[in-house]
């Protein structure tokens, strides 16, 4: 990564690349390239003075959100929200970057390299955005890729299994995610979820069942989500149309950080809601006649969360796991779908390096009930039984993949979307 600058005598140009530098370039020294420091000859700077140099400092507030499940939703809201209020904002993470309503990158990591996402942020400035929403993973605090970043607003969704390959214990996954929030820094916690640890001082809290700054204190799952907050003594109501009693966390969490923002009166906010569509890939209908939902769950919580939502329907679900990641979690994924679907289709979903029929098999093992299992190993042709077995009142979820549009087998990145399948076979 290389960023450009202007106007000065000292040097042109900014690099994370060791092999990029030279007398008119200086070497942002991360985490990452630590290791090659010794072989740079030219100026050395932090993450922190690289910040100033862009003019990045107290240009533009910066809202974090961390979290196991809810963060893309959450983060999109928050975007939508501040649109909606009249505000330029830029967003970044697991689909790409927008600034002000224009994608100006393509997906990639959930939180790119540190100097990758400070060239985005100087964009959003130069665009003359106020607020940039930014994801942030378990993986990128572990690996210091937000350091020297003050943020004015962090977010805290939930912690559920997931990572476990890389952090090796949920209670070491637990204790990065805590880490965010041991500062001063305004934030906001899902007071429901309780198992971080967090810094109390400038700190607010929501949740649906315990006592917390914004508390839903009624709310309906009926044709989306309805919902009424109360804060301290006064309430306030809001519509949207995504479903799932997870949507509800997601909303709650949008709306609270808008508010602690200071951007606009709660019943504005409240009203900017309904605008908000969701997520490419998230509860996405493909198809209406019949029934077709995809969403990206991939976690046994993010999967309980996903067909708990749907329990009032007859479910045809179609699911793998991911290859070369937590293992433990796919028994418990199967069993998950075998006590709310009434037909469960095992299939593959990015198997990597690992043998598919491998994967499988650790799914099935957590099935009790097999009398309603199909097991089929070419995803296409699950979707494909999926649509041919599914009767009259059932409908079809198909997760873990999401807007994905590409299958990783043995190294490869193969051309595959689940919505797009979906239609072509019912054309």
């Amino acid at each position: 990564m290389i960023i450009e600058l202007k106007n000065r005598s000292d040097f042109n140009y900014i690099t994370d690349d060791s092999t990029k530098c030279n007398e008119t370039t200086a070497f942002v020294l991360t985490n990452q390239n630590k290791k090659y420091v010794d072989s740079v000859t030219c100026k050395v700077i932090t993450p922190s003075e690289c910040l100033d140099i862009l003019g990045i400092k107290d240009s533009i507030k910066i809202i974090g959100i961390t979290g196991t499940n809810g963060k893309t939703t959450t983060a999109a809201a928050i975007y939508s929200i501040l649109l909606d209020l009249g505000k330029k904002v830029a967003f970044q993470g697991t689909r790409g970057c927008f600034i002000n309503e224009k994608r100006s990158e393509e997906k990639s990591l959930t939180t790119p390299p540190i100097l990758q996402t400070m060239a985005k942020i100087k964009d959003a400035i130069d665009e003359k955005c106020e607020y940039f929403v930014m994801e942030v993973s378990s993986h990128a605090i572990e690996q210091k890729r937000i350091e020297g970043i003050e943020f004015a607003l962090k977010i805290f969704t939930n912690v559920t299994q997931d990572h476990l390959d890389y952090h090796g214990t949920i209670d070491a996954y637990i204790a990065v995610k805590s880490e965010f929030f041991d500062d001063e820094t305004p934030k906001l916690i899902n007071k429901d979820d309780g198992k971080i640890r967090f810094n109390r001082k400038n700190c607010m809290t929501y949740g649906a069942d315990n006592p917390s700054t914004y508390k839903v204190a009624a709310y309906s799952l009926k044709d989306g989500v309805s919902a009424v907050i109360q804060k301290f003594d006064k309430m306030y109501d809001f519509y949207s149309p995504l479903h799932g009693f997870f949507n509800l966390y997601n909303m709650l969490a949008a709306i609270s950080a808008v508010d602690m923002l200071e951007v606009a009166p709660m019943e504005k906010i409240c009203e900017a809601v309904e605008s908000f569509g969701g997520v490419e890939g998230r509860m996405e209908v493909v198809s209406n006649d019949p029934l077709v939902i995809v969403d990206f769950a991939h976690t046994p919580d993010g999967m309980d969360k996903v067909l708990d939502a749907l329990k009032d329907r007859n479910i045809v679900v179609v699911f793998g796991a991911g290859g070369d990641r937590d293992a433990n979690k796919r028994p418990q994924m199967g069993n998950i779908a075998n006590r709310y679907a009434k037909k469960v289709i095992v299939t593959s979903d990015n198997p990597r390096s690992e043998n598919p029929e491998k994967i499988i098999e650790d799914i099935v093992a957590g099935i009790k009930d097999r009398s309603s299992l199909h097991v089929e190993v070419d995803r296409r042709e699950a979707i494909k039984y999926a649509l041919h077995v599914r009767g009259e009142n059932e409908i079809v979820v198909i997760l873990g993949k999401g807007d994905e549009t590409y299958q990783e087998v043995q190294g490869e990145k193969i051309a595959f979307d689940d919505r797009e399948v979906v239609c072509s076979l019912l054309v």
